[in-house]
């Protein structure tokens, strides 16, 4: 279903100013100046995240004929990722905040609400009609004149506020879900730190041994896809193994029993085995395996089966989740790969730490507990991501307000 054609406008008409950021290049900064900088690194996906720390002075903004920010302007990346993400200005500063090129400056007149608008370029329609419009290859981006003349559906104000109230509400909520899960992640990291110390430096002194050395198997997956099929045994790939645990019934994946039963004769994982991404965009992620019934695994995964008199299960998956370790094994493993890939020789020689068991032991209880509380604040994040997502499709399809009425 598609809103009303009446209501479909470019969104340039929308406009009291639709311009591209400022050209500003680094002589034109100043670190001592009292304007600030706006770059992408700022625009979120729906939010501001007031991320970057660059400034210059307002002579230079003035002689440049520099653009101002104002409260409640909307501000598109031009350039990835993604791809016109959207988010609203939070500032109200006299001539305080100016922006780079790569973002435009959407300023609505006074019959469009902002936040609608907001919610709007979000949405999976506009964004992929942004893709569709923009150009490059290895630096993608989309023109300032191809965002003016995207056709969007712009109804009465009354109707923009009453969608906008229902937007915000949905995802006011999902932020909240996700501060949740982050101030978990946060407490099993800190947990983990007071407990060993810094991993890399390794101040406590822990004696250390190869990775192959404390466990019992180190393997992959197969290396031949199988073929999927409706309903079988579970076929786990990098794309279900989280930091925050296996995430699989999502997007589940199955194979037969006899393909099943080839891959199982080389890798076999069990209830508790750490599962570990060892190549591809998410390489370096761990986490333990939560199947009680069998499985089987793509090469994409190295199968890890500790020795649990050596190391415990949970304190090697967060050895290996921890940002300074990742940075620490891809710089003494990964150099100069072109592809961002781990072989089974290199996670066989990984150097870890290895604190008391008894150590470990109380960490792995404590942190159980963590990550039970982690994981229902994480199921509760995910209804509301596809509540807001579902609502954010029929903003656009004009449903969520006819629905309303009725």
């Amino acid at each position: 279903m598609r809103p009303q054609k009446t209501f479909f406008q470019e969104l340039g008409s929308a406009a009291a100013l639709f311009s591209d950021g400022d050209w500003i290049e680094s002589k034109d900064q100043d670190s001592s100046g009292n304007i600030r900088l706006i770059q992408l690194a700022d625009i979120g996906d729906g939010s501001f995240i007031n991320k970057s720390n660059r400034f210059m002075n307002i002579e230079t903004a003035k002689r440049l004929n520099c653009t101002f920010l104002k409260k409640g302007d909307i501000l598109i990346a031009r350039m990835p990722d993604p791809l016109g993400r959207c988010c609203i200005f939070p500032f109200d500063e006299h001539e305080k905040y100016v922006t780079v090129v790569d973002i435009a400056v959407l300023r609505l007149k006074e019959n469009y609400d902002n936040s609608y608008v907001k919610h709007l370029i979000n949405t999976p329609q506009i964004r992929h009609e942004i893709s569709i419009q923009s150009t490059g290859t290895t630096r993608t981006r989309i023109t300032r004149k191809k965002l003016e003349k995207l056709r969007v559906p712009l109804p009465p104000l009354a109707e923009q506020q009453k969608i906008a109230a229902i937007l915000d509400a949905a995802d006011s909520l999902r932020q909240k879900d996700q501060q949740l899960v982050e101030r978990y992640t946060a407490l099993s990291q800190s947990l983990f730190l007071e407990m060993f110390g810094d991993p890399v430096t390794n101040p406590m002194g822990w004696k250390t041994a190869k990775l192959k050395e404390v466990c019992n198997k180190i393997t992959d997956g197969t290396h031949h896809s199988p073929e999927l099929i409706e309903f079988g045994i579970p076929y786990v790939t990098a794309k279900h193994v989280k930091d925050y645990g296996l995430d699989f019934h999502a997007k589940a994946t199955y194979v037969s029993q006899q393909d099943h039963d080839e891959i199982y004769k080389r890798c076999s994982p069990e209830y508790g085995d750490v599962l570990y991404i060892k190549d591809g965009a998410t390489t370096g992620i761990a986490c333990i395996n939560t199947f009680k019934s069998p499985i089987s695994l793509l090469s994409s995964l190295a199968l890890i089966k500790p020795n649990r008199l050596t190391i415990n299960n949970y304190y090697l998956c967060y050895w290996l989740n921890h940002k300074g370790i990742k940075e620490k094994l891809i710089k003494e493993y990964m150099s100069g790969a072109a592809i961002q890939r781990y072989t089974l020789a290199k996670i066989n020689e990984f150097i870890v730490t290895l604190p008391p068991t008894t150590l470990q032991n109380q960490f792995a209880e404590r942190i159980q507990l963590i990550e039970a509380q982690k994981q229902q604040a994480q199921r509760s994040l995910e209804k509301s991501e596809a509540l807001f997502n579902s609502l954010l499709q029929r903003a656009y399809t004009g449903e969520l307000t006819a629905k309303m009425a009725a």
